[in-house]
């Protein structure tokens, strides 16, 4: 089972001994005289370098963008700047103008994880609107970055940094085993650029041999309104219980619109596979109001997650427990 969700934007600290190294410092400059980090004479005379040792070479640099990686970058550089300057991508979380109640949390829930914004195996055609099985990963999260080729060190650094400080936050918003982990991934998030996504497809195919020929049409015409995208799988054993996914965040984005792909992709493929107009504050809204993670989906994830729900669990089983569990986060009297 492959499911598409896409945005569409349009233990030891080492204190105790700095803390002894710093009195003894304190102490040496009392006594007006200290030799603890004088220089040692060495009677070793320094070594010539050995004959016909290889230099390292330097990693090569990043071919220049294309004209067609240019033009998306500029693309979306004013995208950002447009959604910005009309108040949108809001990245406070929501606040006293953007008030909820547990019944519409509840609500918007029912809508984001039992319905499906794509139908399944079946690339970008929208679902038929059938409320679906609860569905999100049983077993552990290890999420991996991936790089194209054109992206160069910095971004590398930055964009391996956001995933893994929100793969934490996720995972104590939800109790689940979830972390960035480059040791035998299930969740791979690559950062390609236009030059960069055709070399790539062969590398997704054998990560997931089962992907479907639509799914991989998806990936290989990814269209400009298309800003990123995750696309999880399960089993036969266990069509609900999703066990792999990849994540596709274009490398041409802006700050801002690269960290919004992070957030919402990352939870979609925890399971909040839909989108709702409804749903306020939230990223799983089409309006481009919210650029990241609110309280509201906060609390969405925290609902998925609770032990109470059950993996395959259908909505008019959920609904009663949703009711304890909404007016709980919530912090309403029950």
């Amino acid at each position: 089972m492959t499911y598409i969700g896409t945005s569409t934007i349009g233990a030891s600290t080492g204190f105790g001994r700095r803390a002894r190294l710093g009195a003894a410092v304190l102490a040496c400059l009392a006594l007006g005289a200290c030799d603890l980090f004088a220089a040692k004479p060495s009677d070793m005379a320094p070594r010539a370098r050995p004959a016909g040792l290889v230099k390292p070479r330097p990693d090569p640099a990043p071919e220049p963008p294309s004209a067609a990686s240019r033009d998306l970058a500029q693309y979306y550089a004013r995208v950002q700047a447009d959604l910005v300057a009309q108040g949108l991508l809001r990245t406070d979380g929501g606040g006293p103008d953007t008030p909820y109640t547990s019944d519409m949390l509840i609500r918007n829930f029912e809508r984001i994880a039992f319905y499906d914004e794509y139908a399944p195996e079946a690339g970008l055609k929208a679902s038929t609107g059938a409320a679906k099985a609860l569905r999100r990963w049983n077993g552990p999260v290890r999420i991996s970055t991936e790089f194209g080729a054109s992206v160069g060190p910095e971004m590398r650094k930055e964009a391996s940094g956001e995933v893994a400080a929100y793969a934490a936050r996720l995972a104590r918003l939800t109790g689940h085993a979830i972390e960035a982990n480059a040791r035998k991934p299930n969740f791979q998030v690559f950062f390609l650029s236009e030059d960069d996504r055709a070399a790539a497809l062969p590398k997704i195919r054998a990560l997931v041999p089962s992907i479907s020929p639509a799914s991989m049409q998806v990936l290989r015409d990814l269209e400009r309104p298309i800003h990123c995208l995750v696309i999880a799988f399960s089993d036969d054993q266990s069509a609900d219980s999703y066990n792999h996914a990849i994540a596709i965040i274009r490398a041409e984005h802006p700050d801002i619109l690269r960290r919004a792909c992070i957030h919402e992709e990352l939870a979609q493929g925890l399971g909040l596979g839909n989108d709702s107009p409804a749903a306020r504050p939230s990223i799983f809204n089409d309006d481009d109001e919210f650029a990241y993670l609110t309280s509201h989906d906060e609390k969405l994830l925290q609902l998925l997650y609770d032990p109470r729900l059950k993996t395959g669990m259908r909505v008019e089983e959920a609904r009663p427990i949703l009711r304890i569990l909404g007016r709980e986060v919530m912090g309403d009297a029950l």
